[in-house]
């Protein structure tokens, strides 16, 4: 069934709204001009250079990539035994455990923000790298768990049963056939956390300090004060790096579509 010419126009509009506003920053990346100024009077890499430079902001991507890691590290480690928890065993209160650990998605981030800079400040934890790793951990450990929950639920608890009765160990089970089998889930779980915590800026505002500022934070603080051209560069690599993931995985497809028999199903 072929697509009708209006549905493949508004398919086109719809695109187009949608993804040229995050294309428009590339060309303003290379511009000439001392402020963001769309069209660009002319080109050049001297935002990039300063990007690259300047520890205002390479500090804040080696930061990001830190406390993403590390948020990603704790997510897997408190959210899959969460999983776990919720989708095998049946206890008292498995309800409102639930509503706990999903609330993070529910509550808006200004209000968590303001709960973690009250809680956290009386702990010591503001203005450092484990405060924000732990706040952004709460915030992702509910995606770790409906990321792994779903897998769960498709998963054929059969074959743990056979690999028990031929003798194996729980331990050994759930490193021999489990963990094989939801290793896709396990992964998707890890990037959704690492993602949530690098793009998140609400908490990374009120709890990191200086030494320990995110990109997302340092564009919005470039943004407010100053309006830094650079901020451009910044959008344009980060665009570039979420073009070539998808670039690599339909890449993936599509070496995984040719290599199966004709006529075969995925």
């Amino acid at each position: 069934m072929t697509m009708s010419r209006p549905t493949l126009i508004l398919a086109v509009l719809v695109a187009v709204l949608l993804a040229g506003p995050m294309f428009i920053v590339v060309p303003m990346s290379f511009s000439t001009a001392p402020s963001l100024e769309f069209p660009p009077p002319g080109y050049w890499l001297g935002y990039y250079r300063r990007f690259f430079s300047d520890p205002n902001w390479t500090g804040p991507v080696i930061n990001s990539f830190l406390i993403g890691f590390g948020t990603m590290a704790l997510s897997m480690l408190l959210g899959v035994p969460a999983a776990f928890a919720l989708m095998r065993y049946r206890f008292r209160f498995r309800a409102i455990f639930r509503i706990i650990v999903l609330m993070p998605l529910i509550v808006p981030h200004i209000v968590m923000a303001l709960g973690y800079y009250t809680y956290f400040g009386a702990l010591g934890l503001v203005q450092n790298m484990a405060g924000v790793i732990l706040a952004h951990a709460c915030l992702s450990i509910p995606v770790v768990v409906l990321t792994v929950t779903s897998a769960l639920a498709n998963f054929d608890q059969r074959v743990e049963q056979a690999a028990a009765n031929l003798g194996a160990r729980p331990l050994t089970t759930f490193r021999l056939v489990t963990f094989p089998i939801l290793r896709p889930a396990f992964l998707v779980a890890a990037l959704f956390a690492f993602i949530h915590s690098f793009d998140e800026t609400v908490i990374a505002i009120f709890i990191s300090g200086r030494d320990s500022a995110t990109l997302p934070r340092q564009m919005y603080n470039s943004f407010q004060m100053e309006a830094d051209p650079a901020i451009s560069a910044a959008s344009s690599l980060l665009l570039a790096a979420v073009l070539a993931v998808i670039g690599a995985r339909l890449a993936a497809a599509l070496v995984k579509a040719r290599s199966q028999p004709f006529g075969a199903s995925s």
